[in-house]
């Protein structure tokens, strides 16, 4: 019902910054509840920020240094990312229809194919 497709990501030196988007399309009021997930090789999926009716919350790994934000039509969402450090190299994916604010991966059942962010030293 719900496709989501990232964007915006690159390669940057660390103090960086970028801004992804996650674009929606399909029937985009299932997407009430959207976040934003990373993944390095080796690691499992980390939820990095989520955003629910005005409500946001971060990773302590990224508070003060990302901002989640989407439009008036809740059909996009973006992710400003600064400060960028070479820890934050992931493939980063947008989620969206958990039923409530969450981190826990297994809550989201849509998905977009993610974007490389990559930070150098």
């Amino acid at each position: 019902q719900v496709q989501l497709v990232e964007s915006g990501g690159g390669s940057v030196q660390a103090g960086g910054s970028l801004r992804l988007s996650c674009a929606a399309s399909g029937n985009t009021y299932l997407w009430s509840r959207m976040a934003w997930f990373r993944q390095a090789p080796g690691k499992e999926r980390e939820g990095v920020a989520v955003i629910s009716d005005g409500n946001v919350a971060y990773a302590d790994s990224v508070k003060g240094r990302f901002t989640i934000s989407q439009d008036n039509a809740k059909n996009t969402m973006f992710l400003q990312m600064s400060s960028l450090k070479p820890e934050d190299t992931a493939m980063y994916y947008c989620a969206a229809g958990a039923p409530y604010l969450a981190f826990d991966r297994r809550l989201y059942p849509y998905w977009g194919q993610g974007t490389q962010v990559t930070v150098s030293s």
